[in-house]
């Protein structure tokens, strides 16, 4: 996991050298778990430019299908298959991923784009049913959890965490609000460099929750409750606690019985500590270099990106990585189809009560209090407006091996999911979010936003 944040902030945005990331802890959160990551202010794109060479990629074998076309919102283009098809090929290929998957649901029709393969070697494209790592899309479900128990009266969000975990630093002064909303300033445990060496040497090792607290508690906090917005993997490592405890089961069934079952997610699942495997049928996930690079916002060096984009360095295969660090901070395994249907159910009110609702809406705050019209996070969620038209409640997810883009547009119906099988692009960026302005351009009208990649 990484500092997920707009993780990636700015999708097609290439990662700062580590002096320049120094200056800003919020600027990028940890991968692993990366929160959303749009990219624009209101009327306008705010994306650096991020160029990258074109470079052979593995087997490009595209596909789309729409619906029939139904009535267009005056924010929407008239959706054109092929287009879509060939903006998504031009910028998977220059980002160099094995393969991506684009879903769109709009009013107009369900569009699906493949790129590529799910495994190396082979020429299998992905597809809407593929299972993969999720990554930080899991606290969007975990925030859903929480209000859900708050909602049945078993929590209140003004409660401390240390009425339900013991040993946190300064947890009488931390809610489960400002955990929920990334300002606890507690030390955010994916950035110690001993759990990516961990990772690396024993890949398949089982961890529990309270290991990696036990990392970050070892640090002193870097802000003081609420002081500033700050993404923090250890917030939700937390609250997964707080739920087993307020919810009296553990937070895999929970999962299931409230949220995935109701809504006929049978393609989503928190798989046990132990279990490395993936249910069929499953894309491979893929990243070059060792899962710092992921974890910690390592910079790729120059030999590094020189010998990924010549094709003497291949990725690796961080499929069957023991996720267990990340469980209700990014530990869920689901399928392009279930998360489209997921987002679209917790943004349009099926899953928390109206009074709930209305709360879980309205808690996005501005990540920078000098910036109140950019990017905001609230409940486990993402606020970002593109443009005059169109703005998401979002997340996404970052993890060695996959990275992704779920999001939903309630003024205009659209729901948007991206998953790529490489984490990051030979050049640093994140690949699901590098490809997220490609994909708003073909179904937005008025926005033509620097995509970098194609």
């Amino acid at each position: 996991m990484s500092n997920s944040r707009a993780d990636d902030a700015i999708p097609d945005r290439p990662r700062r050298p580590a002096a320049a990331r120094g200056a800003s802890r919020t600027a990028r959160r940890p991968a692993l778990l990366a929160p959303s990551t749009v990219l624009l202010v209101a009327g306008g794109a705010s994306l650096p430019p991020g160029g990258s060479t074109a470079l052979p990629v593995t087997t490009v074998a595209p596909a789309v299908t729409a619906s029939a076309p139904g009535p267009t919102a005056p924010a929407l283009k008239p959706v054109d298959p092929a287009s879509l098809r060939s903006a998504v090929e031009r910028a998977a290929k220059k980002l160099m991923v094995p393969g991506a998957l684009v879903l769109v649901r709009t009013p107009q029709g369900t569009y699906r784009v493949t790129v590529g393969t799910t495994e190396l070697g082979t020429t299998r494209s992905p597809t809407t049913a593929d299972h993969f790592r999720i990554a930080s899309n899991t606290k969007t479900m975990t925030s859903a959890l929480v209000l859900l128990l708050a909602q049945d009266g078993r929590l209140r969000l003004t409660d401390p965490v240390s009425a339900y975990v013991p040993g946190v630093p300064g947890g009488g002064h931390i809610t489960i609000a400002e955990l929920l909303k990334m300002r606890s300033g507690l030390h955010n445990y994916t950035e110690a460099p001993e759990l990516a060496a961990k990772l690396d040497t024993d890949p398949g090792k089982a961890v529990t929750p309270q290991e990696m607290l036990d990392i970050a508690f070892r640090h002193p906090p870097n802000l003081s409750p609420d002081a500033a917005y700050e993404y923090s993997n250890t917030n939700y490592a937390l609250l997964g606690l707080v739920t087993e405890k307020a919810g009296d089961h553990p937070l895999a069934r929970q999962f299931h019985d409230r949220l995935f079952a109701p809504l006929g997610l049978s393609q989503t699942s928190l798989p046990d500590a132990h279990d490395l495997s993936l249910p069929a049928p499953y894309s491979h996930g893929y990243m070059y270099g060792g899962s710092a690079y992921a974890l910690v916002d390592r910079p790729y060096p120059a030999d590094l990106q020189a010998a990924a984009r010549s094709g003497k360095l291949r990725p690796r295969d961080y499929t069957h990585q023991n996720p267990s660090y990340a469980t209700a901070a990014g530990g869920v395994v689901s399928s392009a189809d279930d998360l489209a249907t997921w987002t679209r159910a917790l943004v349009t009110g099926k899953i928390l009560s109206p009074t709930f609702q209305r709360q879980w809406l309205h808690s996005p705050q501005a990540e920078d209090p000098a910036a109140p019209g950019g990017q905001k996070y609230g409940y486990g969620i993402a606020h970002q407006r593109f443009g005059p038209h169109a703005a998401m409640y979002c997340h996404g997810g970052e993890l060695p091996g996959y990275n992704s883009f779920t999001g939903h547009d309630p003024d205009n119906d659209v729901t948007l999911v991206i998953w790529t099988n490489l984490t990051l692009s030979p050049d640093g960026r994140t690949t699901a979010q590098a490809l997220l302005p490609t994909v708003l351009n073909q179904i937005y009208t008025g926005l033509s936003l620097p995509t970098g990649a194609g």
